[in-house]
């Protein structure tokens, strides 16, 4: 018998998947899970800061650097100890990231 394919009837090859369809972007949502980074008064400004500037981590991290030179020329056992606290809560994170930093740096490099 022979092969008849009418005209636009040729082979086509699609992936269909259900999944796709119901993870498929939705506004500024691409998948399931997704973060919402609060809401700006000028979304755009607030791209433009990420894309030229730096990312939230990347200024959250410079600000972290900026502080732990500041509280090197502190004196803090004038603080309270709820004070202390936070210092001490501060230097830890700080130190952790700093941690971690070079040990993912460590990691690329091998």
């Amino acid at each position: 018998m022979p092969n008849l394919q009418l005209p636009l009837s040729g082979d086509v090859t699609q992936t269909i998947n259900p999944w796709t369809w119901f993870m498929r972007a939705v506004g500024n949502q691409f998948g399931l899970i997704n973060i919402n980074l609060g809401k700006t008064s000028n979304p755009e400004l607030e791209e433009r800061i990420l894309n030229e500037v730096g990312t939230y981590g990347r200024q959250l991290g410079q600000i972290g650097d900026a502080l732990a030179v500041l509280l090197a020329h502190v004196r803090i056992d004038e603080l309270s100890a709820d004070e202390l606290r936070a210092i001490r809560a501060f230097q830890y994170q700080h130190a952790e990231i700093e941690r971690l930093k070079i040990r993912h740096h460590a990691e690329r490099q091998n």
